[in-house]
């Protein structure tokens, strides 16, 4: 026991802290086995887009969204656009990207602050939702100004979009610099109604083009 407790002993600093050397296949069996490791959930970059000048839309395509991941992740960074008071919008296409057109219910809410620290509040939004409408729904990037250091950054889960058993749930969160100077945390979450596979995505501005910004795409095991 004394050899047992002095090399258990040599694994730890003075005040109890594992060193690092302490991790490995003799302490822990077989640590660097993948079927002693539990891999799911990881998070796998499949396309990064970065817009530097005038550009209609961004789309994720058939290409990307596959058997291979369940949970697609989007994250906007920094998005501005060319028009003030631009809103974000998201659709998705049950036909490669011929027609973004999916039928889908959404419901919004929203927190807001301004800069001359005098209008806060936490409201339900309903002019962002939508019931069981085919257009582009608002998504977190609500009237976003053109000014040169005014955008909006967030991300967005879809889950599971080419099950053709259930219909397809997706939740977005964001927050935004308004043309007006207000900051606006918005979560915006809905599912397309349909069981046929949604198998492309498209983000655009409501109005005018997207100036400059960028847009990681993730699949989730």
């Amino acid at each position: 026991m004394g050899v047992i407790t002095r090399t258990a002993a040599n694994n730890f600093t003075t005040s109890g802290v594992i060193l690092p050397a302490a991790i490995n296949n003799t302490t822990v069996a077989s640590i660097d086995s993948l079927s002693n490791v539990s891999t799911g959930g990881a998070m796998t970059l499949l396309n990064t887009t970065t817009i530097t000048s005038n550009t209609a839309t961004v789309s994720f395509s058939s290409s990307l969204i596959t058997s291979t991941y369940r949970t697609y992740l989007i994250k906007y960074i920094n998005v501005h656009p060319e028009t003030d008071t631009a809103d974000l919008q998201f659709n998705g296409s049950t036909d490669n990207g011929s027609n973004y057109n999916v039928t889908k219910t959404t419901s919004a809410y929203y927190y807001f602050h301004n800069e001359a620290d005098n209008s806060t509040g936490v409201d339900k939004e309903p002019s962002h939702d939508v019931a069981q409408s085919t257009g582009f729904c608002q998504i977190p990037g609500d009237t976003v100004g053109a000014d040169n250091d005014q955008s909006v950054s967030g991300f967005g889960y879809i889950f599971s979009p080419l099950s053709t058993t259930f219909l397809k749930h997706f939740w977005f969160s964001g927050n935004c610099h308004t043309d007006s100077g207000y900051t606006v945390q918005e979560t915006v979450a809905g599912y397309f109604n349909t069981t046929s596979a949604v198998n492309n995505v498209q983000i655009k501005f409501s109005t005018g083009n997207i100036g400059s910004g960028i847009f990681k795409f993730y699949g989730i095991a």
